[in-house]
């Protein structure tokens, strides 16, 4: 078994959130392999939150976070079992920072994949089947591309499938379970919720400069009311000159009108 020091029990802790007596077994099971000895642990995270998962969490925080700027607010409600783990200090944090991620997330709308109702899943699975890429395949060849494409769309809108933002080697379910393996309770993310400023509004378009000019006390020049275009006379057309008709000539064998007579 390989000598685990101090230092590497202190950085594994702080890597990983784990107490020190399971970051040094981590460690220990793992040939003091830092990485593996994470790995380890957040496998342990996730079974003992699997056997905890069925205890009724309706103990924990109600707690917000507002960006900077006040632009983005969030609330965010994280259940526990009890109000001794509700006060703890490791659970406050993780509260906190489940807040954090949700205002980092703007296209994230629910809690995890079963919150997801059928018919926006049927919809993204319509738009998908829908596409050019898959015209000409089989039906099965292309089900099975579908389907991959639509459990993708469908966790890139749910929380708990997010990477965490402080650590973008697990996600945001793994970071719960950690502190389920930690604290010792069931913990679960129950419900949030997203506040955008002035989203849904619909914004008047300004003149900026109309505006400034009207803040200092300076009236806007009006607008030269446009030159009235003429409109095309039309030409007189010149009268066609009478055609004068043909003099009729005389005919043979007359003289000023009178028939000649015979010698």
């Amino acid at each position: 078994m390989a000598d685990i020091s101090a230092k590497a029990v202190k950085e594994l802790r702080e890597k990983t959130g784990a107490g020190m007596m399971d970051c040094k077994k981590a460690l220990q099971e793992n040939d003091a392999d830092l990485e593996k000895a994470a790995e380890w642990l957040r496998k342990k995270g996730i079974s003992s939150a699997e056997k905890k998962a069925g205890k009724v969490a309706a103990e924990g925080l109600v707690d917000s976070y507002i960006h900077i700027g006040g632009r983005i607010g969030v609330l965010v409600e994280v259940n526990c079992q009890t109000d001794f783990v509700a006060r703890n200090e490791d659970f406050k944090t993780l509260v906190k920072d489940v807040a954090k991620q949700v205002a980092a997330s703007p296209n994230v709308e629910y809690v995890r994949v079963s919150d997801i109702p059928a018919e926006i899943a049927d919809k993204e699975k319509a738009i998908e089947m829908g596409k050019d890429d898959l015209a000409g395949k089989p039906d099965n060849i292309k089900e099975k591309i579908v389907q991959g494409r639509i459990d993708k769309r469908l966790k890139e809108m749910c929380l708990l499938d997010q990477p965490f933002i402080k650590d973008s080697t697990i996600t945001v379910e793994e970071l719960v379970k950690q502190h389920v393996a930690k604290l010792g309770e069931n913990i679960q993310v129950r419900r949030f919720v997203r506040f955008t400023l002035g989203e849904g509004i619909e914004k008047e378009e300004t003149d900026f400069a109309a505006e400034v000019a009207a803040q200092m006390g300076i009236t806007a020049p009006a607008e030269a009311a446009p030159e009235p275009v003429a409109e095309p006379v039309a030409e007189p057309v010149a009268e066609a000159a009478p055609v004068e008709a043909p003099a009729e000539e005389p005919k043979a064998g007359k003289k000023d009108g009178k028939k000649k007579g015979k010698k």
